[in-house]
């Protein structure tokens, strides 16, 4: 009888093991720090901009700025900042001359501990600002020569845009606001709204995977 009560509690033992849970990882941000945001081409051309690092169980991953958005109750995305080394290379400087610039979006997955970035195609680091619905990104994106502005939406795990409307020329102006106001999100129905400088604005309604232009926008 003994010997039959020590097996069954070690089958139980065993079978707790194997059903427990993996180390939960901690994820916490440092505090804000002011720094100078540099947008050149001068060395005294930078703006204000606030800071926070992002750990994952104690040890640094990234330099983030700005709110974080909720994905789901596990992910979040959150935009990168980053340092970058101003010395030239004739300069006899060993201590780097850090100057701050703003980044792309990451990924947080809070069960894992996994910091990953997410693909924004177009994305422009100084010229595009992000809105952010449930999974979707909205955000005035830029060719790669930086002539032309379009409307673009994303979908985490997505590589295709859901969204890639031409809004016009860009006019390469300071203030990334001159040319495109932050896209503004609607839901019941889901649809987006894009407001150029330099033309009307233009309504997508999103469906899943795909969109299509909303009834009463401009665009024909």
């Amino acid at each position: 009888m003994r010997k039959s009560f020590l097996f069954v509690l070690l089958i139980a033992l065993c079978g707790s093991a194997i059903a427990a849970p993996r180390g939960v990882h901690v994820i916490t941000f440092g505090k804000v720090l002011p720094v100078k945001l540099f947008i050149g081409p001068n060395a005294n051309d930078t703006v204000p901009l606030k800071i926070r690092s992002l750990y994952v169980d104690g040890k640094l991953k990234e330099f983030t700025t700005g709110p974080i958005h909720d994905v789901t109750d596990r992910l979040f995305v959150v935009r990168r900042a980053f340092r970058l080394n101003n010395n030239l290379p004739d300069e006899d400087n060993k201590v780097p001359d850090w100057v701050w610039q703003q980044g792309g979006w990451l990924l947080v997955d809070r069960l894992t501990g996994r910091v990953s970035q997410v693909n924004l195609q177009l994305f422009d680091p100084f010229y595009s600002h992000a809105e952010w619905f449930r999974d979707y990104a909205a955000y005035c994106g830029l060719s790669d020569d930086g002539e032309i502005l379009y409307a673009m939406v994303m979908q985490l795990g997505n590589r295709k845009p859901i969204v890639k409307k031409k809004l016009g020329n860009a006019s390469n102006a300071p203030d990334p606001s001159a040319d495109c106001e932050p896209p503004n999100w609607q839901k019941a129905p889901t649809r987006v709204t894009f407001s150029p400088k330099k033309g009307q604005p233009v309504s997508f309604s999103i469906f899943g995977h795909a969109a299509d232009i909303a009834p009463g926008s401009d665009e024909e």
